[in-house]
Protein backbone atom coordinates (compact mmCIF):
# COMPACT_ATOMS: atom_id res chain seq x y z
CA UNK A 1 0.00 0.00 0.00
CA UNK A 2 1.18 3.23 -0.58
CA UNK A 3 2.13 5.91 1.30
CA UNK A 4 -0.89 8.44 2.54
CA UNK A 5 0.49 12.23 1.00
CA UNK A 6 0.18 15.12 3.22
CA UNK A 7 0.58 18.65 2.36
CA UNK A 8 1.09 21.26 5.17
CA UNK A 9 1.07 24.81 5.07
CA UNK A 10 3.12 27.01 7.71
CA UNK A 11 6.31 28.81 8.47
CA UNK A 12 9.36 29.20 11.00
CA UNK A 13 8.72 28.09 14.55
CA UNK A 14 5.23 26.13 14.51
CA UNK A 15 5.92 23.90 10.97
CA UNK A 16 8.92 23.03 12.32
CA UNK A 17 7.73 21.49 15.47
CA UNK A 18 4.56 19.57 13.80
CA UNK A 19 7.25 17.98 11.59
CA UNK A 20 9.63 16.89 13.97
CA UNK A 21 6.91 14.68 14.94
CA UNK A 22 5.10 14.17 11.23
CA UNK A 23 8.71 12.68 10.13
CA UNK A 24 8.09 9.36 12.19
CA UNK A 25 5.36 8.55 10.90
CA UNK A 26 4.77 6.58 7.36
CA UNK A 27 3.78 9.68 5.67
CA UNK A 28 4.45 11.07 2.58
CA UNK A 29 5.43 14.74 3.63
CA UNK A 30 4.92 17.90 1.26
CA UNK A 31 5.65 21.05 3.56
CA UNK A 32 5.00 24.75 2.26
CA UNK A 33 6.54 27.33 3.36
CA UNK A 34 6.02 31.05 3.16
CA UNK A 35 9.09 33.56 1.93
CA UNK A 36 8.06 36.71 3.36
CA UNK A 37 10.27 36.29 6.60
CA UNK A 38 11.99 40.00 6.84
CA UNK A 39 14.25 39.35 10.26
CA UNK A 40 17.73 39.63 11.69
CA UNK A 41 19.62 37.51 9.76
CA UNK A 42 17.39 36.36 6.88
CA UNK A 43 17.03 40.13 6.14
CA UNK A 44 20.56 40.81 5.59
CA UNK A 45 20.75 38.05 3.18
CA UNK A 46 17.64 39.24 1.36
CA UNK A 47 19.21 42.73 0.57
CA UNK A 48 22.53 41.67 -0.04
CA UNK A 49 21.68 38.62 -2.51
CA UNK A 50 18.22 40.18 -3.39
CA UNK A 51 16.71 36.50 -2.82
CA UNK A 52 13.67 35.75 -1.22
CA UNK A 53 13.60 34.47 2.79
CA UNK A 54 15.67 31.66 3.44
CA UNK A 55 15.46 31.26 7.28
CA UNK A 56 11.95 29.49 7.53
CA UNK A 57 13.21 27.35 4.52
CA UNK A 58 16.14 26.43 6.28
CA UNK A 59 14.56 26.09 9.53
CA UNK A 60 11.89 23.49 8.41
CA UNK A 61 14.51 21.47 6.57
CA UNK A 62 16.36 21.57 9.74
CA UNK A 63 13.33 19.77 11.54
CA UNK A 64 12.84 16.78 8.57
CA UNK A 65 16.60 16.03 8.87
CA UNK A 66 17.59 12.62 9.85
CA UNK A 67 21.41 13.39 9.95
CA UNK A 68 23.36 13.33 13.23
CA UNK A 69 23.65 15.74 15.44
CA UNK A 70 27.04 16.89 15.06
CA UNK A 71 25.42 18.08 11.36
CA UNK A 72 22.28 19.50 13.03
CA UNK A 73 24.92 21.35 15.74
CA UNK A 74 26.80 22.44 12.68
CA UNK A 75 23.90 23.39 10.48
CA UNK A 76 22.77 25.81 12.75
CA UNK A 77 25.92 27.22 14.06
CA UNK A 78 26.51 31.35 14.21
CA UNK A 79 29.22 33.17 13.56
CA UNK A 80 28.47 35.51 16.73
CA UNK A 81 32.72 36.98 16.74
CA UNK A 82 32.81 38.68 13.03
CA UNK A 83 31.11 41.57 11.89
CA UNK A 84 31.28 40.72 8.06
CA UNK A 85 29.37 37.31 9.06
CA UNK A 86 27.51 38.21 11.92
CA UNK A 87 24.60 36.23 13.35
CA UNK A 88 24.19 34.22 10.05
CA UNK A 89 23.81 30.25 10.55
CA UNK A 90 25.57 28.36 8.48
CA UNK A 91 21.91 26.90 7.17
CA UNK A 92 21.17 29.91 5.87
CA UNK A 93 24.61 31.10 4.08
CA UNK A 94 24.57 27.92 2.76
CA UNK A 95 21.40 27.71 1.18
CA UNK A 96 22.02 31.52 -0.37
CA UNK A 97 25.02 29.90 -1.65
CA UNK A 98 22.82 27.49 -3.61
CA UNK A 99 20.41 29.88 -4.67
CA UNK A 100 23.45 31.43 -5.79
CA UNK A 101 24.93 28.61 -8.39
CA UNK A 102 21.56 27.08 -8.95
CA UNK A 103 19.36 30.19 -9.42
CA UNK A 104 15.81 28.87 -7.96
CA UNK A 105 14.64 27.29 -5.00
CA UNK A 106 13.53 24.17 -7.24
CA UNK A 107 16.85 23.66 -7.96
CA UNK A 108 18.93 24.45 -4.66
CA UNK A 109 16.39 23.24 -2.11
CA UNK A 110 16.76 19.36 -2.96
CA UNK A 111 20.89 19.49 -2.72
CA UNK A 112 19.91 20.56 1.04
CA UNK A 113 17.75 18.12 1.49
CA UNK A 114 20.18 15.14 0.30
CA UNK A 115 23.13 16.87 2.35
CA UNK A 116 20.27 16.60 5.41
CA UNK A 117 19.10 13.16 4.02
CA UNK A 118 15.32 14.53 3.97
CA UNK A 119 12.46 12.21 2.96
CA UNK A 120 9.49 13.92 1.59
CA UNK A 121 9.90 17.32 0.32
CA UNK A 122 10.11 21.39 1.24
CA UNK A 123 8.35 23.97 -1.23
CA UNK A 124 8.49 27.63 -0.90
CA UNK A 125 4.85 29.16 -1.64
CA UNK A 126 6.82 30.69 -4.46
CA UNK A 127 9.73 31.79 -5.91
CA UNK A 128 9.37 35.80 -6.13
CA UNK A 129 11.19 37.72 -3.47
CA UNK A 130 7.91 39.80 -2.67
CA UNK A 131 7.22 41.28 0.70
CA UNK A 132 4.35 41.26 3.33
CA UNK A 133 1.99 44.01 3.55
CA UNK A 134 -0.84 44.30 6.24
CA UNK A 135 -3.65 46.66 5.67
CA UNK A 136 -5.12 48.07 9.21
CA UNK A 137 -8.70 48.84 9.70
CA UNK A 138 -7.80 52.11 8.71
CA UNK A 139 -6.65 51.74 5.31
CA UNK A 140 -2.70 52.17 6.64
CA UNK A 141 -0.04 49.80 4.40
CA UNK A 142 2.56 48.22 6.94
CA UNK A 143 5.59 46.90 5.04
CA UNK A 144 6.96 43.81 6.16
CA UNK A 145 6.77 40.60 8.58
CA UNK A 146 8.50 42.09 11.71
CA UNK A 147 6.28 45.19 11.40
CA UNK A 148 3.29 43.53 11.07
CA UNK A 149 3.77 41.14 14.10
CA UNK A 150 4.35 44.46 15.97
CA UNK A 151 1.70 46.78 14.78
CA UNK A 152 -0.93 48.23 17.31
CA UNK A 153 -3.73 48.37 14.91
CA UNK A 154 -5.63 45.70 14.02
CA UNK A 155 -4.56 44.13 10.75
CA UNK A 156 -7.75 43.58 8.67
CA UNK A 157 -5.80 42.01 5.56
CA UNK A 158 -2.99 40.26 4.30
CA UNK A 159 -1.34 41.10 1.12
CA UNK A 160 2.15 40.85 -1.00
CA UNK A 161 3.83 44.44 -2.36
CA UNK A 162 3.29 42.83 -5.66
CA UNK A 163 1.70 39.85 -8.01
CA UNK A 164 3.23 36.86 -6.72
CA UNK A 165 3.51 33.52 -9.00
CA UNK A 166 2.69 30.19 -6.68
CA UNK A 167 5.29 27.70 -7.22
CA UNK A 168 3.78 25.29 -9.47
CA UNK A 169 4.69 22.51 -7.52
CA UNK A 170 2.83 23.22 -4.62
CA UNK A 171 -0.37 23.14 -6.64
CA UNK A 172 0.93 19.77 -7.74
CA UNK A 173 1.42 18.74 -4.10
CA UNK A 174 -2.23 20.07 -3.13
CA UNK A 175 -3.79 17.63 -5.89
CA UNK A 176 -1.93 14.49 -4.84
CA UNK A 177 -2.77 15.26 -1.08
CA UNK A 178 -4.84 13.01 1.22
CA UNK A 179 -4.93 15.46 3.43
CA UNK A 180 -4.18 19.05 4.01
CA UNK A 181 -3.20 20.57 6.88
CA UNK A 182 -2.40 24.34 8.12
CA UNK A 183 0.15 24.48 10.93
CA UNK A 184 -0.32 26.14 14.45
CA UNK A 185 1.99 28.86 14.25
CA UNK A 186 1.28 33.04 13.94
CA UNK A 187 -1.71 33.13 11.52
CA UNK A 188 -1.02 36.71 10.20
CA UNK A 189 2.71 36.00 9.16
CA UNK A 190 3.07 32.20 8.67
CA UNK A 191 0.42 30.89 7.77
CA UNK A 192 -1.65 33.35 5.55
CA UNK A 193 0.94 34.01 3.65
CA UNK A 194 0.47 30.95 1.80
CA UNK A 195 -3.13 31.05 0.67
CA UNK A 196 -3.49 35.06 -0.59
CA UNK A 197 -1.75 33.30 -4.03
CA UNK A 198 -5.57 32.73 -5.78
CA UNK A 199 -4.17 29.99 -7.89
CA UNK A 200 -3.06 28.12 -4.62
CA UNK A 201 -6.81 28.73 -2.58
CA UNK A 202 -8.56 27.38 -5.97
CA UNK A 203 -6.21 23.99 -6.00
CA UNK A 204 -7.17 23.94 -2.21
CA UNK A 205 -10.90 24.17 -2.79
CA UNK A 206 -11.20 21.63 -5.53
CA UNK A 207 -9.41 19.51 -3.48
CA UNK A 208 -12.06 16.59 -2.09
CA UNK A 209 -8.88 16.06 0.41
CA UNK A 210 -10.19 17.04 4.15
CA UNK A 211 -8.85 20.83 5.43
CA UNK A 212 -7.26 21.02 8.98
CA UNK A 213 -6.05 23.67 11.30
CA UNK A 214 -4.24 22.22 13.97
CA UNK A 215 -5.08 25.16 16.51
CA UNK A 216 -2.65 27.13 18.40
CA UNK A 217 -1.88 26.97 22.12
CA UNK A 218 -2.08 30.29 22.90
CA UNK A 219 -3.45 33.80 21.24
CA UNK A 220 -0.42 36.22 19.59
CA UNK A 221 -0.38 39.80 21.07
CA UNK A 222 -2.10 42.35 18.71
CA UNK A 223 -2.85 39.53 16.37
CA UNK A 224 -5.44 37.03 17.73
CA UNK A 225 -5.87 38.77 21.46
CA UNK A 226 -9.37 36.82 22.84
CA UNK A 227 -9.20 34.80 20.12
CA UNK A 228 -11.18 31.16 20.85
CA UNK A 229 -10.27 28.38 17.94
CA UNK A 230 -13.33 29.14 15.93
CA UNK A 231 -12.04 32.44 15.49
CA UNK A 232 -8.61 31.30 14.13
CA UNK A 233 -11.11 29.30 11.42
CA UNK A 234 -12.63 32.70 11.23
CA UNK A 235 -9.32 34.19 10.15
CA UNK A 236 -8.10 31.77 7.58
CA UNK A 237 -11.68 31.33 5.54
CA UNK A 238 -11.56 34.86 5.36
CA UNK A 239 -8.73 34.02 2.56
CA UNK A 240 -9.51 30.36 1.76
CA UNK A 241 -13.56 30.92 1.77
CA UNK A 242 -16.27 30.16 4.45
CA UNK A 243 -16.74 26.43 5.41
CA UNK A 244 -13.14 24.96 3.46
CA UNK A 245 -12.13 24.06 6.74
CA UNK A 246 -14.17 20.90 7.73
CA UNK A 247 -11.53 19.62 10.85
CA UNK A 248 -9.56 20.98 13.65
CA UNK A 249 -7.01 19.64 16.06
CA UNK A 250 -7.06 21.04 19.38
CA UNK A 251 -6.15 21.44 23.26
CA UNK A 252 -8.87 20.62 25.58
CA UNK A 253 -6.86 20.10 28.52
CA UNK A 254 -5.72 23.00 31.01
CA UNK A 255 -2.68 24.31 30.58
CA UNK A 256 -1.30 24.45 34.29
CA UNK A 257 -2.27 28.21 36.16
CA UNK A 258 1.39 28.94 37.10
CA UNK A 259 2.40 28.66 33.39
CA UNK A 260 -0.70 30.79 31.97
CA UNK A 261 0.32 33.28 34.47
CA UNK A 262 3.42 33.35 33.10
CA UNK A 263 2.57 33.70 29.76
CA UNK A 264 -0.09 36.33 30.40
CA UNK A 265 2.05 38.66 32.28
CA UNK A 266 5.08 37.99 29.95
CA UNK A 267 4.04 37.87 26.77
CA UNK A 268 0.54 38.81 27.00
CA UNK A 269 -0.86 35.68 25.74
CA UNK A 270 -3.77 33.55 26.88
CA UNK A 271 -4.66 29.94 25.98
CA UNK A 272 -7.21 29.64 23.32
CA UNK A 273 -9.96 28.38 24.48
CA UNK A 274 -11.63 25.35 22.43
CA UNK A 275 -15.26 26.57 21.18
CA UNK A 276 -16.60 23.33 20.67
CA UNK A 277 -20.39 23.85 20.29
CA UNK A 278 -19.69 26.42 17.60
CA UNK A 279 -17.24 24.42 15.76
CA UNK A 280 -19.76 21.37 15.50
CA UNK A 281 -23.17 23.48 14.74
CA UNK A 282 -20.17 24.83 11.90
CA UNK A 283 -20.17 20.86 10.46
CA UNK A 284 -16.35 21.17 11.78
CA UNK A 285 -14.95 18.01 13.14
CA UNK A 286 -13.21 18.61 16.44
CA UNK A 287 -10.40 16.00 17.14
CA UNK A 288 -9.51 17.18 20.64
CA UNK A 289 -6.74 15.89 23.44
CA UNK A 290 -4.30 17.57 25.67
CA UNK A 291 -1.68 18.13 22.31
CA UNK A 292 0.92 20.84 24.57
CA UNK A 293 4.06 19.99 26.28
CA UNK A 294 6.70 21.73 28.15
CA UNK A 295 9.90 21.98 27.52
CA UNK A 296 12.40 24.35 29.66
CA UNK A 297 9.33 25.82 31.00
CA UNK A 298 7.74 27.03 27.22
CA UNK A 299 4.37 25.95 26.08
CA UNK A 300 5.22 23.79 22.39
CA UNK A 301 2.75 21.36 21.06
CA UNK A 302 3.63 17.51 21.94
CA UNK A 303 5.25 17.05 18.55
CA UNK A 304 4.19 13.04 18.71
CA UNK A 305 1.24 13.40 20.36
CA UNK A 306 0.04 15.96 17.69
CA UNK A 307 1.46 13.42 14.58
CA UNK A 308 -0.12 10.47 15.84
CA UNK A 309 -3.23 12.17 15.99
CA UNK A 310 -3.09 13.53 12.37
CA UNK A 311 -1.61 9.91 11.10
CA UNK A 312 -5.00 8.86 12.70
CA UNK A 313 -6.88 11.07 10.83
CA UNK A 314 -4.84 9.50 7.59
CA UNK A 315 -6.05 6.14 8.79
CA UNK A 316 -9.67 6.67 9.24
CA UNK A 317 -10.09 7.99 6.11
CA UNK A 318 -8.10 5.21 3.52
CA UNK A 319 -10.45 3.94 0.74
Amino acid sequence: MSMKKIIIFGGGSGLSQMLKGLKLFPIDITAVVSVSDNGGSTLRLRKDFNIPAVGDISKVLMAMSNTDQDIVNLMNYRFKQSKSLGNHSIKNLLLTALLEQKGNFASAIPVLAKLLDIEGQVLPITEDNAELVGITSDGKRIYGETSITKCKKKIERITYDKEVTANPEVIKAIKDADLIIFSSGSLLTSIIPNIIIDDVVNAIKKSKAPKLYISNLVTQPGETDDFKVSDHINVLEEYLGRGTINMVLANNVEIPHELVLKYATEEQKDPVLLDEAVLKKRKIKVIKDKIYTVEDGFLRHDTLKTAYLVFSILMENKE
